[in-house]
């Protein structure tokens, strides 16, 4: 049925295009009607396949934008390197670094590369299931579990990350170095390193 719905209006539209054309044009009565119903086809024609992760609204948060420069023969190259965290605020989130001549094109290399590498948070609700301590680098930091209506109480970096992932209450705090780029990592680490054993002491 539907597919002749679809016909029958495709038919339609046809003759009610075919009576609209110039009645000068020298083209046939089936070239005429060829035309419109390429015309037709091109405004009901949709993309086929899956839809991409920015059709389904990514949180995408810009972190951190850094000028970075290249020695070469000619000279210095100087570039863009841009960190960005991805998330569907669902327990899915990203993370990733990129390079371009400009921010734009920076970003773009990093979002398909965090797409790439986007891990799944466990979750317990709105919250975390139990506090995790993480060092990265010379980056520490730690994350505790939240009552509900706490909120997120994180800086920038870590906030970056945690509000992507969905989590709406938690306690953080960063106890190394300031720089967001280790911050952000360790965050990511710290996230990607809770367990779900951790549930059985609360049964």
């Amino acid at each position: 049925m539907a597919k002749e719905e679809a016909k029958q209006k495709i038919e339609s539209g046809i003759r009610t295009t075919v009576r609209r054309m110039d009645e000068k044009d020298k083209l046939s009565l089936d070239d005429r009607r060829k035309r419109a119903l390429g015309r037709i086809q091109e405004r009901t024609r949709r993309p086929r396949g899956r839809r991409s992760r920015d059709e389904d609204e990514l949180d995408v948060r810009l972190v951190s934008i850094r000028r970075v420069s290249k020695v070469k023969a000619g000279g210095k190259r100087l570039r863009l390197s841009v960190m960005v965290v991805i998330g569907d605020k669902k327990g899915n989130i990203g993370v990733a670094i990129g390079k371009g001549k400009d921010v734009r094109s920076a970003q773009e290399k990093a979002v398909n590369k965090a797409k790439k590498n986007m891990i799944k948070v466990l979750l317990k609700g709105q919250t975390i299931p139990h506090e995790v301590t993480i060092k990265y680098k010379a980056a520490k930091v730690m994350l505790k579990p939240a009552v509900p209506g706490t909120g997120v109480i994180a800086g920038g970096a870590v906030r970056a990350v945690v509000e992507a992932s969905g989590i709406k209450d938690i306690l953080s705090k960063v106890l190394g170095t300031k720089n967001t780029i280790p911050n952000v990592y360790a965050t990511f680490n710290a996230l990607k390193s809770l367990k779900l054993t951790r549930f059985k002491d609360e049964n």
